[in-house]
């Protein structure tokens, strides 16, 4: 589990995200997008300050298209929150931490 983020794959989804009993993020990403790299390190760090809290995990798109269709991913990166097994947000793009920040701190009350 590198820097609190952990690799998923169509193997693992339903164990790691539609059976936790809790919040998850999902960034859905592809090696060559640009502005997946730029989100990257904003993931990283909120896998680090909401450790125990939340899971966090990276969903490489390209390597993955059946769950990439499953969920309708038409825009990378994407970031899919997780409540108990349900999606509860779902944002496209790049945003600022602090927006990222307060969707979690919403999910946890």
């Amino acid at each position: 589990m590198a820097n609190g983020v952990t690799n998923i794959t169509n193997d693992s989804w339903d164990k790691e995200v539609i059976q936790f009993p809790g919040l998850v993020m999902v960034d859905f990403w592809a090696a060559w997008c640009g502005p997946c790299k730029m989100v990257a390190p904003v993931v990283e760090e909120l896998a680090k300050e909401y450790e125990g809290k939340a899971k966090f995990f990276k969903l490489n798109t390209d390597e993955n298209q059946d769950l990439a269709t499953r969920y309708k991913i038409r825009g990378i990166p994407t970031l899919m929150f997780f409540k108990n097994g349900q999606i509860v947000e779902q944002i496209v793009g790049v945003v600022p931490k602090v927006q990222l920040k307060a969707k979690l701190d919403s999910f946890l009350k």
